[in-house]
């Protein structure tokens, strides 16, 4: 196959979203058909995984292709609200980005969504390879009055605070809509790089017909109104809506051939999320917390109806775009993601020994990918899944093969070796910043 000419991209992310959720990916509920179209237009993947089982963490490691270890910030699980001012806790602006780049090899650069990378004056999407911005800076806002869990007002333009009234998830998506409206007529000349992140469908728990309905502050948790799993099913289906409305745009405009549309998650479903058939959700290092879906369309370079179980994580997307526009990574930061261009040109590509690592303060949790083998360590203890046979992680392998058991172990602390070791809070509290931290 001919390489096709540097493809628009618009790289959609949800917040929250289980494994399970989607129809394409098993879901009990017809919410997503959009995206199940997407994903039988293109590839489908179904050992994808996020590079955190949180939030912020993953979007570190998208943004740069890199192992978001590296960052100080990356070590908060995630960014907090009472971040806000804190110089140390953001994506460091002299960090090369995707989106920088993209930009310095002649892409248009536009979020529009949750940044969650830290507050300005000290960080922000403007200061790392964007030329525009409309979403919010923090984790979770309400979807009406666009406040976050400190009931601070939290929508921005560019890195001016902005009101606008309506349900968060149509404002970014009827914003992409017309940046693609805006960037269409110049795109066979100079491709787009749209990252569109929704919020959604993270809590607080509200539908399209909910209407305004404020924040309670109690601690630092939104009252959750509507907690059930119709409204979280509903959520999704606005959510898909909206990218259907993208697809119709960019098919307008004659340039959905030529884009590459990739959609995933932050990380593992929670309250009301399917991860069937795997276990844990958020926060948690087992497949539930951590393997979300993934989809590729780009019909100029991917063939209709792809499937690959290779193992992969966000930052493989990221090295993957760069790869997909013909832009360097820089080469004083170079990339831990692998590009997947070979995969989406043939489903039946291979990584060769392709591991992927983690860990968490949280609980104290490792684990690395291996093949079909996992190594598990939570609260201590150690596991061993042979997860080819066992996706839901219940036969510990661990005594049955103590060797594989023990190189596994070892493999991780070696990786673990290079990494920063993940700060106390102590160094927080003294102001460990980012430019203290190894970075190459």
């Amino acid at each position: 196959m001919t390489r096709p000419r540097r493809p628009n991209i618009v790289f959609i992310v949800a917040d929250d979203l289980g494994y399970a959720d989607l129809g394409c990916y098993g879901g009990r509920e017809p919410i997503s058909p959009v995206l199940d179209r997407l994903a039988a237009g293109g590839l489908r993947l179904t050992q994808g995984y996020a590079n955190s089982p949180v939030c912020s963490p993953t979007r570190f490691a998208l943004a740069t292709g890199r192992w978001q270890y590296r960052l100080r910030g990356a070590a908060e699980e995630p960014i907090r609200s009472d971040s806000r001012g804190n110089p140390a806790l953001g994506l460091p602006p002299e960090q090369p980005t995707v989106a920088s780049r993209l930009r310095a090899a002649g892409y248009r650069t536009a979020l529009v969504g949750k940044w969650h990378l830290g507050y300005p004056p000290h960080f922000g999407p403007l200061r790392s390879g964007y030329e525009e911005f409309f979403g919010p800076m923090s984790g979770g806002v309400d979807y009406f009055t666009h406040c976050d869990s400190r009931g601070t007002h939290d929508l921005w333009l560019d890195e001016t605070e902005c009101a606008q009234d309506g349900y968060l998830t149509d404002l970014l998506s009827r914003r992409a809509v017309e940046y693609v409206d805006r960037m269409a007529a110049d795109a066979a000349t100079t491709p787009f790089f749209l990252s569109l992140h929704y919020t959604a469908p993270h809590w607080p728990w509200e539908t399209r017909d909910d209407g305004a309905v404020a924040p309670t502050v109690a601690g630092n948790l939104f009252h959750l109104h509507g907690g059930n799993v119709h409204t979280y099913r509903r959520m999704i289906h606005h959510m898909d809506e909206g990218i259907g409305w993208i697809a119709r745009a960019l098919e307008r405009h004659g340039i959905l051939d030529d884009t590459l549309i990739v959609f995933t998650s932050d990380n593992g479903g929670e309250r009301f999320s399917d991860n069937w058939p795997l276990v844990g959700g958020k926060m948690d290092l087992t497949e539930g917390g951590i393997r979300v879906p993934w989809i590729a369309h780009w019909p100029a370079a991917i063939a209709a109806g792809g499937t690959s179980d290779q193992p992969c994580m966000t930052m493989d997307w990221s090295a993957t775009v760069l790869d997909a526009a013909g832009a360097a990574p820089d080469p004083d930061w170079p990339l831990d993601g692998v590009s997947l261009l070979p995969l989406l040109r043939d489903a039946t590509h291979r990584l060769d020994d392709h591991r992927l690592y983690w860990r968490m303060n949280h609980r104290g949790q490792r684990a690395l990918r291996d093949g079909v083998w996992k190594y598990l360590r939570v609260d201590g203890h150690d596991y061993l899944f042979d997860l080819s046979a066992d996706e839901r992680e219940r036969a510990n392998l661990a005594t049955r093969a103590p060797e594989r058991l023990a190189a596994m172990r070892a493999d991780w602390e070696a990786w673990n070796a290079t990494m920063p070791p993940i700060p106390g809070d102590a160094t927080v509290s003294l102001g460990y910043g980012a430019k203290d931290m190894p970075q190459r």
